[in-house]
C-alpha cells in the first residue's frame, strides 16, 4: 500500500530552469565566461550544482570552486520571477496530501535553495520531509537521502513512490526500492528515461494522480 510520495524538485515539481540558466549565466560573466543557453541547462541539470557548473564552464577552468560558490549564493537570494508551477500540479498535491499521503521532496539541488524556492510556491506543510545537497549523503542516483527520507517519515521504500523527469530520479527509484514514476513534462525525453531503465510514464499531473491512485 503506497504511504508517501517523493518528488524530484527541477522539472518535476517547478520549471526552474529559466532561473538557474540566469544564475549561471550571472556566475559565468563573473569569471569571464561565455553564456550557456536553455537548451544547454536543460542538458546539464539533474546531477548537482557543482556538475552543473562544472558542465557549463569550459573543458578544463580552474573557476569550478569560486563559480560554484558564486552561484550557490545567487541562486538562493533569487527572486525566482521565471519559475513556475505545472497545469494542475497544485490541486493534484492537495488531493494526494487529503487522502493521508506523506509528500517529500529529494533534489540534488542545495538544500538552502531547494527550502528556499518551495517555501515561494507552496504552502508550508505541505511537504513532510525536504532533502536536498547538504553533503551528508551523496547525490542521486545514490539511495541514501531518498532511504532516509522514508526513515523519517517512519514508512518502507517499498510503501513509496519517487516521481521525477531524469535518469538520476529513475535510478534512485530503483535503486531505493520505491516504485518510480518517470514525468514527461520535464527536461529527458521519454528515450532518455527509459535508457535509464524506467517503465512508468505520466505525461500530466492528472495522470501521475491516476497512477497513484492505483498504487494505494
Amino acid at each position: 500500500m503506497l504511504k508517501a510520495v517523493f518528488f524530484d524538485l527541477d522539472g518535476t515539481l517547478l520549471d526552474t530552469v529559466p532561473d538557474i540558466q540566469a544564475c549561471v549565466n550571472r556566475a559565468l560573466a563573473t569569471f569571464g565566461h561565455p553564456p550557456i543557453t536553455y537548451e544547454q541547462t536543460c542538458s546539464f541539470v539533474g546531477d548537482g550544482a557543482k556538475m552543473l557548473i562544472e558542465r557549463a564552464l569550459p573543458a578544463g577552468s580552474s573557476d569550478l570552486d569560486a563559480c560554484y560558490d558564486f552561484f550557490r549564493r545567487e541562486f538562493a537570494a533569487d527572486s525566482s520571477a521565471r519559475t513556475r508551477l505545472y497545469p494542475d500540479e497544485m490541486p493534484v498535491l492537495q488531493t494526494l496530501k487529503a487522502r493521508g499521503l506523506k509528500l517529500a521532496v529529494v533534489t540534488n539541488k542545495p538544500q538552502d535553495a531547494a527550502q528556499a524556492v518551495l517555501s515561494r510556491f507552496f504552502p508550508q506543510g505541505l511537504f513532510d520531509f525536504v532533502g536536498g545537497d547538504t553533503s551528508m549523503f551523496p547525490c542521486k542516483p545514490d539511495p541514501s537521502l531518498a532511504r532516509y527520507g522514508a526513515l523519517k517519515l517512519r514508512v518502507s521504500p517499498a510503501e513509496c513512490a519517487f516521481v521525477g523527469d531524469g535518469e538520476p530520479d529513475a535510478r534512485v527509484a530503483r535503486n531505493a526500492g520505491m516504485h518510480g514514476i518517470s514525468v514527461l513534462w520535464g527536461y529527458r525525453s521519454r528515450a532518455q528515461l527509459e535508457g535509464a531503465g524506467a517503465t512508468v510514464f505520466a505525461e500530466n499531473f492528472l495522470q501521475l494522480q491516476k497512477i497513484l491512485e492505483k498504487l494505494s
